[in-house]
């Protein structure tokens, strides 16, 4: 397992039932997480002095308790930095599990030795974005909804990096990747964190079972002729580490007649139990 163990801005205190329970920053939060079976003790007290709750309705999505919480705030992580905005669905714009696959990523770019282009799909509000403009890549950073590409420029700014080489795309990942091909461009790193379920701007559907497998040949097509890495990404709970191993070194392995994948789920430790609160899954795949 990869574990984001370097947080001192964020942790998961406990988790039992069904929710987790975190800090970010100054703010405690109560969660739902689909992983956390378990019906443990609640000893910590935060539990009931949370700052903010997110509860699901029995009828379909759920709303916030968050009172005592400001509109915004931010947490970092080492030299970056990250506006914290609850939203709709459970999320806050940021998964910390993620610090696993941002620290591999500037690891490889800072230790390159040449210029990196890296394609970040899906790219949400930009933490892997960030992550490899701070270890000196240029970065282009797709994604269908407008909003969360804004909120990336925002981490972005808050990071210090908005002043690097970067490409802000609002667009339909497959669609942007289709006339990337047509234009010849080519990207030496690329990172995917596609959703289980989603839709593009323009109505269509995504299901990750059915439109990974297409997707990642795709894909491959960008991917320069001396490529550093590719990083892919699943919350999927039904998909396994062995299934995106199989995927990427069917497709990349196999195109550039050498290479390795290694994939792992992703987790975050919790504080009170010493133990790891799974977070989905990741393959690092390398010529």
């Amino acid at each position: 397992m990869w574990i984001a163990h370097n947080w001192n801005d964020f942790e998961v205190l406990d988790c039992s039932n069904g929710e987790k329970l975190e800090r970010w920053g100054d703010y405690y939060l109560v969660r739902p997480d689909p992983q956390a079976i378990w019906s443990t003790p609640r000893k910590n007290p935060k539990w009931k002095t949370r700052d903010a709750s997110y509860s699901r309705s029995n009828t379909g999505g759920g709303a916030w308790n968050k009172s005592k919480l400001p509109e915004r705030w931010t947490v970092d992580y080492k030299d970056l930095t990250f506006n914290i905005k609850p939203m709709n669905f459970k999320h806050t714009g940021l998964f910390p599990e993620q610090a696993a696959n941002w620290d591999y990523a500037m690891d490889k770019i800072r230790n390159a030795g040449r210029p990196i282009k890296v394609l970040n799909l899906f790219a949400y509000t930009g933490g892997a974005t960030v992550a490899c403009l701070k270890a000196g890549a240029s970065v282009t950073h797709v994604d269908a909804a407008k909003g969360m590409v804004a909120w990336a420029k925002e981490n972005a700014q808050s990071s210090g990096v908005i002043d690097r080489p970067v490409r802000w795309i609002v667009e339909d990942c497959a669609k942007f990747v289709e006339r990337e091909i047509r234009r010849g461009n080519k990207y030496d790193a690329i990172i995917m964190d596609p959703p289980s379920y989603g839709r593009g701007p323009g109505g269509e559907v995504w299901k990750l079972e059915e439109n990974l497998w297409p997707f990642v040949e795709l894909v491959s097509k960008v991917l320069s002729d001396d490529p550093l890495f590719v990083i892919i990404s699943s919350y999927t709970t039904g998909l396994s580490p062995s299934v995106l191993t199989y995927i990427a070194e069917s497709i990349f392995t196999k195109k550039y007649g050498c290479g390795h994948a290694e994939s792992r789920e992703l987790g975050l430790p919790v504080k009170d139990t010493g133990l790891v609160l799974p977070c989905g899954s990741a393959c690092h795949w390398e010529k």
